[in-house]
């Protein structure tokens, strides 16, 4: 709003009447110094209309992730009622059975009064498979929970910004290299990683990296990965790059996602394989920027994280 009264203010100030006036002041410069003021006017004017709709757009985007979350929250709610719905009737009472007086039975009549009497041996046998019957009829207490099922999205993924403190080659495997990152802990963690052979390792050392560090620590090739150093690469694989967060960032900085606001998992559970379904959505779009099905990756109040130089790519 300041920059668009400045502009007014411009406007008013250099109408054709003080323009002249210049013009008559200094001949040689004036009409210089007028188009120097009025072109200064017009960018100011465009400052002020472009920051407003960013503004606006960031608005929409807030909202945007609101809706989203009120639907997810109005269908778990649909889903638990329907369940609890279903289990009311499975599990409900059968009404009991209507009492009419029956009529008189000839062959019943014929029935002895005493049945037959039947030895020890039968009675145990009948016994135990009542007890039998009893735990297979028994509804197990699995099927009566009604338990939401966990999300599936990238807010379950820890992922931090850390500085590469160390890097040397892997002592057993040409195509990989070892890091101590930095990631805002008491102590750096080791990280294995496949930078391709075109990447000087050198240069890596001191820069920042984006990590996942929520996954489960495991051995490759004898050293022990605490992380996942987050790449992208071209189509054809021979380019790797890793994936720079924004200079001013620190080591430790979560990246979050405007869309999806969730706290991420303590540790990913293998069995569950999240990453490997994530993982296809995770892309570099045609202005190098790093994002979730549409939504970037943000170092909140620092900006995007970004591929160096790759467009149109896969993270990994």
């Amino acid at each position: 709003m300041k920059n668009m009264k400045y502009t007014d203010n411009m406007d008013s100030i250099f109408n054709p009447s003080v323009a002249d006036a210049l013009i008559k002041l200094d001949p040689e410069d004036g009409p210089h110094f007028v188009e120097y003021f009025q072109t200064h006017a017009m960018l100011s004017r465009e400052k002020a209309q472009l920051q407003a709709s960013v503004r606006d757009q960031r608005k929409l985007l807030v909202e945007n992730g609101k809706l989203k979350k009120d639907i997810e929250q109005l269908k778990t709610l649909l889903q638990d009622k329907q369940k609890r719905r279903t289990a009311k009737v499975l599990f409900s009472p059968a009404p009991p059975p209507t009492t009419t007086s029956p009529a008189p039975n000839t062959e019943t009549a014929a029935v002895p009064n005493n049945p037959p009497r039947l030895s020890s041996q039968d009675r145990r046998d009948r016994q135990s498979r009542r007890k039998k019957g009893d735990r297979k009829a028994r509804p197990s207490s699995d099927s009566l929970s009604l338990v939401a099922e966990p999300r599936v999205d990238v807010s379950r993924l820890d992922l931090r910004v850390g500085r590469i403190l160390s890097v040397r080659p892997h002592p057993l495997a040409e195509t990989l290299s070892v890091q101590e990152v930095d990631v805002g802990e008491n102590a750096p963690r080791t990280v294995v990683s496949k930078l391709g052979a075109q990447t000087d390792l050198e240069e890596l050392q001191g820069v920042l990296a984006v990590l996942l560090c929520n996954v489960k620590a495991c051995k490759l090739r004898g050293v022990a990965s605490k992380a996942r150093l987050l790449v992208c690469s071209a189509s054809d694989g021979d380019i790797i790059e890793r994936l720079t967060p924004p200079t001013c960032s620190d080591p430790g900085d979560r990246v979050t996602f405007l869309n999806y606001p969730g706290e991420p998992d303590k540790e990913l559970q293998s069995k569950q394989r999240l990453w490997e379904i994530l993982q296809p959505d995770l892309q570099v779009d045609s202005k190098g920027v790093a994002n979730y099905k549409g939504c970037g990756f943000e170092v909140k109040g620092k900006g995007l994280c970004r591929a160096p130089s790759l467009t149109n790519c896969n993270i990994k």
